[in-house]
């Protein structure tokens, strides 16, 4: 019946659609009426056509595999043991504990939690060849599911200073890869995204990030886990994460590494609000949306009020339960390459990669990512493209709803601040200047906050 229903309609092409639309226009420019061009150079048209596309690439994503991860800090081992189990009870399908420092016993820590069927993720703020090898041993004995989270170039990009210095890092790195049989290395991108990096210099950085350790650690026989934020364009976030698996699996088919990344996507938190926080549900439900349709492995929400509240049980609970939803109401758990045949992602997927390896080509030529990281190119280049985007909030051409469009004057939130949401300044020697995140309705909220009785 289906054939025989669209035999019946002419095949349109795309130049009959752009003369009736231009016909529509009534005399009005079509590039410059319904063409708008994105921060990262993109040109995006109204409409995308068969005969004007042809994908030279293949993006294999999972949409049906993605887990719906759980962040939590270890500070109380048996807490945390027991936050664990909860969460899972409740949905969670892996975990992920931050751990300060080497104190921390693992086998109290993994106590009763099921190890083989889930999987763990450590993420590790300090080097510790020691830590990382009772990790391994631990997951070898019992057959437990781990991946750790270790990255000496983000404590860079994002304290100024090394854990130690270069060179020592990154011994005590390689020494790590030659003594762990569980995947080890992280690539932690959100402070790009975060600080304000358009999303062709977010895919440029990861790949220059990612090279860096290519060059400097002599094997790598594990996965790497490659952390992203996700913001709220929504097809854009979408081709991004497309575009990064791409441009990783090609770079890594240089180093003969042939394991697919495992991709781990937040929401960001430069969108997010302190007023009208509730709208904060809705950005990274779309957030989400965009990172399992772009292919995340795993995926942890941000609790909408992470940025003045501490951890708490209710927070965490909404923020699960919205990826609970999509997975098990919205069935997005339900078909793999949802995005493939769509013209404008695939396009934009092509545009991103493209630009994307341009600027990573530009980066190496120039010395590679920590040499630029020293030199301050990076910092500087992340900079201006924040200003732009920080213009554009500014002058109510990008909208936070109930910050910078329809605020709500009644609302309350001097004495609700548990956490300080702001820009935190911590004037110390470095060795470069640190990337700073920095939220687009920082300013405002403060202005509204010094006026609040």
């Amino acid at each position: 019946m289906a054939e025989n229903l669209f035999n019946e309609f002419e095949p349109v092409s795309s130049k009959q659609w752009k003369q009736q639309i231009q016909y529509e226009l009534k005399g009005a420019d079509y590039n410059e009426t319904l063409v708008w061009e994105s921060l990262e150079g993109i040109k995006v048209k109204p409409f995308y056509h068969s005969d004007e596309f042809e994908s030279n690439y293949t993006v294999a994503t999972k949409a049906t595999q993605f887990e719906i991860l759980q962040n939590i800090f270890v500070h109380d081992t048996a807490k945390s043991n027991k936050r664990a189990l909860e969460t899972l009870n409740r949905g969670a399908e892996s975990i992920r504990f931050t751990i300060e420092n080497e104190s921390v016993s693992i086998a109290d820590l993994m106590q009763n939690l099921p190890l083989e069927s889930t999987r763990y993720f450590f993420y590790l703020p300090f080097l510790s060849i020691d830590f990382v090898t009772t990790l391994d041993a631990f997951a070898q004995k019992n057959k437990a599911n781990f991946s750790i989270q270790i990255d000496p170039i983000e404590q860079l990009a994002k304290d100024g200073n090394w854990f130690e210095n270069l060179d020592s890092d990154f011994q005590k790195l390689n020494a790590i890869a030659s003594k762990t049989t569980i995947p080890f290395l992280n690539i932690s991108t959100g402070i790009y995204q975060n600080a304000g990096s358009n999303m062709v210099q977010q895919l440029a950085y990861t790949l220059a990030h990612a090279n860096e350790y290519f060059n400097r650690i002599s094997a790598i026989n594990q996965p790497i886990t490659i952390e992203v934020t996700v913001g709220t364009n929504y097809f854009f976030e979408i081709a991004k994460l497309r575009a990064l698996r791409l441009l990783f699996n090609t770079l890594a088919t240089e180093y003969n590494h042939n394991f697919d990344c495992h991709i781990i996507a937040t929401p960001t938190k430069r969108n997010k609000t302190l007023y009208d926080y509730n709208v904060n549900m809705l950005r990274t439900t779309t957030e989400c949306m965009s990172a399992i349709l772009g292919g995340a492995d795993s995926i942890a929400n941000l609790p909408y009020d992470a940025l003045y509240h501490k951890d708490n049980e209710f927070g965490d609970r909404i923020a699960r339960n919205q990826l609970l939803v999509l997975k098990h109401e919205s069935y997005f758990d339900k078909v793999d390459n949802p995005a493939d045949g769509a013209y404008y992602i695939e396009a934009l997927t092509e545009q991103l990669a493209e630009k994307a390896l341009l600027l990573f080509k530009d980066i190496e030529a120039n010395g590679g990512l920590i040499t630029q990281l020293i030199e301050g190119t990076i910092q500087r280049k992340i900079g201006e493209s924040a200003a732009k985007e920080q213009e554009l909030f500014d002058n109510g051409k990008e909208i936070l709803l109930g910050t910078n469009k329809y605020p709500n004057k009644n609302d309350k939130m001097k004495h609700d601040l548990e956490l300080f949401p702001f820009v935190k300044q911590n004037p110390r020697k470095t060795l470069i200047v640190p990337i700073i995140e920095k939220r687009l309705a920082e300013k405002m909220e403060q202005e509204r906050l010094s006026q609040e009785a």
